[in-house]
């Protein structure tokens, strides 16, 4: 495959629908990784019971598109660097696809292993690709309510897939769950996937990913569909003013100059994991029945933890781009901590019902304004053109890799009777209140600024 090549049809859209067009692209991608997250927590009692797993594989069942997600982070920032970022979107959505069948078909737990790690393939390289390609198509001014979209995508995945999940889990008894039902819940994945598949037809490539291969006209093209003529000579003369000056090579990440905002990537992602987040996303149903709560109050609560994660979420829609980046995280990291310490103390005070359940809410709603969307929104601004698919594939990384930390060995930590829910949660607490102090210390902000003035801040 040559950089220069076009995926046919190559579309141009006029400006009414050009930046709508790719914003749905990135929502429908963030959809995809939100199922993939949130579907394992309906399946994961009964792929338990229909293959017979221990701890440690429950864990492993929970984490194993994670471990599949890792290397497709890693692999996509170059390829998305080379081939650009909408071809290897294309690729992702083939990839949700196969998965989708292929978990859905098989008739051991190494099989469902295999078909789930095709799975974190495709989520781990959307997951990096889908905040560049935005960042990369909008003007500065909203920039961060368009990439908040990207984040709304997960959680409004998150949310469906729980009604989903109750919806096939309704279709028959416990029985015909363990042997079939969490078969349908994870092949129904395939549905987006071809919308994602569709969606991709009809978008433009990155043009900042164009100028740095040498196709500043098309780049042109795009950029005045989205902005009118001005912006496009605006933007088009800003990117080429930066591009002589780098060389695109991964070991420039750690050149003096970009040591920094590696550092704030690295850092903001494996906080916003460390919290403890997909704890509760992947075993919601189980952290309520640990608390005493019955099988349907406990999907009731694990309902209410979606519907309040995709609510905050447009709050964080509505001020990243007037209160700013920083202001966010600040405040939403301050609730988290407060929040979880106050979980853990319910655990060990043997607090549970509505009480419980609103310490987790807290925590849900600070998580869904600040350090569940912002994280994606800086990591994909604060990196130069020719790298930022590779940086973002070191801070995709590490998202994914602290996520399989936490989704192998919450289970145990949880079941353990020497740590149990009270210190495991304490210890995200912590977390958070680590990535406080780094936050007000070292992340800047970014509001307003267009890519090049940004990258142009760290010298």
């Amino acid at each position: 495959m040559n950089a220069t090549a076009t995926l046919e049809p190559h579309p141009a859209p006029s400006r009414s629908t050009a930046l709508t067009l790719v914003t749905l692209v990135a929502a429908t991608g963030g959809f995809l990784f939100g199922y993939d997250t949130a579907v394992i927590n309906g399946a994961n009692q009964y792929l338990k019971a229909h293959f017979h797993l221990d701890a440690m594989q429950e864990g492993l069942a929970g984490a194993s598109a994670i471990l599949g997600c890792i290397p497709g982070a890693m692999c996509a920032g170059f390829l998305s660097d080379r081939f650009g970022r909408r071809k290897v979107l294309f690729l992702c959505a083939m990839i949700y696809a196969l998965s989708g069948v292929l978990s859905a078909i098989p008739q051991t737990f190494v099989q469902f292993l295999a078909a789930r790690f095709l799975s974190g393939l495709g989520i781990g390289a959307s997951s990096m690709i889908c905040p560049v390609y935005l960042a990369e198509l909008a003007p500065a001014a909203r920039r961060g309510r368009l990439g908040a979209l990207f984040q709304l995508g997960i959680v409004l995945g998150i949310f469906v897939t729980l009604f989903i999940n109750a919806r096939i889990q309704g279709l028959g008894d416990e029985a015909w769950n363990a042997a079939s039902g969490w078969r349908w819940m994870l092949g129904a994945e395939v549905a987006p996937a071809v919308v994602l598949l569709a969606l991709l037809f009809f978008v433009p490539e990155s043009p900042r990913w164009l100028i740095g291969v040498g196709r500043p006209d098309e780049a042109r093209r795009i950029l005045e569909n989205v902005g009118g003529p001005a912006h496009a000579q605006q933007e088009v003369a800003a990117v080429q003013s930066v591009m002589g000056e780098e060389e695109g090579r991964f070991a420039e990440l750690f050149h003096q100059r970009f040591r920094r905002p590696l550092v704030v990537a690295v850092l903001l992602m494996a906080f916003s994991q460390f919290s403890g987040i997909n704890a509760i996303m992947y075993y919601s149903t189980k952290i309520f029945a640990t608390a005493g709560v019955g099988a349907q109050s406990a999907f009731t609560s694990s309902a209410i933890v979606g519907l309040v994660n995709l609510l905050f979420t447009f709050v964080a829609i509505a001020f990243v781009d007037r209160a700013g980046r920083r202001a966010l995280l600040l405040i939403g990291l301050a609730v988290q901590v407060v929040a979880l310490g106050t979980v853990g103390w319910m655990f060990h005070a043997g607090y549970h019902g509505l009480p419980l359940l609103l310490a987790i809410l807290a925590f849900i709603a600070a998580f869904a304004m600040a350090l569940g969307p912002i994280p994606w929104i800086l990591c994909s601004e604060i990196f130069p053109t020719k790298v930022r698919g590779r940086a973002m594939s070191v801070a995709t990384f590490t998202i994914w890799a602290a996520c399989y930390l936490v989704a192998q060995t919450f289970p145990m930590l949880n079941d353990n009777p020497a740590i149990g829910p009270a210190l495991t949660f304490w210890v995200y607490g912590g977390c958070s209140l680590a990535g406080l102090v780094f936050v007000f210390a070292a992340v800047p902000e970014t509001k307003g600024r267009t890519l090049e003035e940004i990258e142009r801040t760290w010298r």
